[in-house]
């Protein structure tokens, strides 16, 4: 019999821009992340002791972030040397792969308490860094994709394309995203998950966020992705991605207490949520972020729900085109569906994302009474993790 993993409490950083000149920019990521972890600590009434296991994401895994960053976050948060921490590269889904991993553990009774979560500085480690000085395209993948395979930008300029978005779409899909965030921060919805970080003390509210966006100020911005060669490869593309209706380079990070139910009661904690299932699955990795349709289809298969059960999804909008597609093709409501705003306008710091989304959803669900949500992550390569969390009253 399994044990019930639950979900205690979440916290994040306010996000900055992922640039020189960014609010957390002097920020070492290692002391991000080491923040978030003593908030888990402090806010909960935790000894570091009493931590079987610290996972955290980071996708690019060199300079300030190498070395098993979630290690140096441990001993930089003053954590008991034997709390052991590994980091996770699940690409964009990192610290939700850490959310399943570490309930995997914990139902399977190998931990009774662990701590989740993420990080990225895009501003000191910059998006790509990890493959410097080689390539990923190895002789055997090039046999299998001749023509080789693209950036995450033609991903989604594939997807607006299969589906038919155009431009004004999806700049009416971003503008609503920094609508609906922008509104989430004047009503105090951010202020329970959103901690301070002592090295940037001027860092309150996510950098990222406009207030005044609007599609018609986002129509002027040129197509982020096209060049010559893949112009020429891919014909039919209108090139509709801009900055405007993609994610901003973000720093930030995020942490998330999980535990078993058993744990929790025995030290008078308060379980927020119960993981009712989660899956990852791999798709075509040329289209590339459409693996949150396929992996929400099966999480829900494993839950036994239907789309129309879910009280709010938070799907990560890498870029619009990526929860548009999967709004049409689940049939899913649009106004349950990142209903405080997504990546477009909160950030995408991308080994802290899926924490980041967790907590969004879980206090989305407290404010309005909701008991279901669901939460999905494109990720490079073609993956996707999705799961669906119960709130518990």
């Amino acid at each position: 019999m399994s044990t019930e993993a639950v979900v205690v409490d979440v916290v994040r950083t306010p996000v900055g821009r992922g640039k020189p000149g960014g609010m957390l920019s002097d920020v070492h990521p290692v002391d991000l992340a080491a923040g978030v972890l003593q908030q888990i600590l402090v806010r909960n009434g935790l000894e570091s002791g009493q931590i079987d296991d610290v996972l955290l994401g980071c996708v690019s895994q060199v300079g300030d972030q190498s070395m098993n960053i979630a290690r140096q976050a441990v001993l930089a948060a003053g954590f008991d040397e034997r709390v052991p921490a590994t980091t996770i590269d699940r690409q964009c889904g990192s610290s939700q792969q850490a959310v399943h991993f570490a309930a995997a553990g914990i139902m399977a009774g190998e931990s009774d308490i662990v701590v989740v979560g993420g990080v990225e500085s895009m501003s000191r480690v910059p998006l790509g860094s990890s493959a410097t000085g080689g390539s990923p395209m190895s002789p055997r993948l090039r046999a299998r994709y001749p023509e080789g395979l693209v950036n995450q930008g033609v991903s989604a300029e594939l997807i607006a394309q299969r589906w038919g978005f155009d431009r004004d779409r999806l700049d009416a899909f971003a503008a609503e995203s920094h609508r609906r965030a922008a509104q989430a921060w004047a009503d105090g919805f951010f202020d329970r998950t959103v901690v301070a970080v002592p090295e940037a003390p001027e860092a309150r509210i996510d950098e990222t966020v406009r207030a005044g966006t609007t599609a018609e100020k986002l129509a002027g911005l040129p197509a982020s992705f096209r060049t010559d060669a893949l112009a020429e490869r891919f014909p039919e593309l209108d090139w509709r991605i801009t900055p405007g209706n993609s994610s901003p380079l973000t720093d930030g990070a995020s942490a998330a207490l999980m535990m078993s139910a058993d744990r929790a009661e025995q030290l008078g904690l308060r379980p927020r949520a119960r993981l009712r299932a989660f899956d990852v699955v791999g798709d075509d990795p040329l289209m590339m972020l459409t693996g949150p349709i396929p992996a929400t289809r099966r999480v829900l298969e494993r839950a036994g729900l239907e789309i129309s059960d879910i009280d709010a999804y938070e799907v990560n909008e890498a870029f619009a085109s990526v929860p548009l597609a999967w709004a049409a093709e689940l049939g899913a409501d649009p106004d349950r569906l990142n209903p405080r705003g997504g990546a477009i306008a909160l950030g995408h710091a991308l080994g802290s994302s899926g924490t980041r989304l967790l907590g969004t959803l879980l206090d989305h669900l407290d404010e309005t009474g909701g008991t279901l949500g669901l939460q999905t992550m494109c990720e490079g390569g073609g993956m996707a993790n999705a799961l669906i969390v119960e709130r518990l009253a």
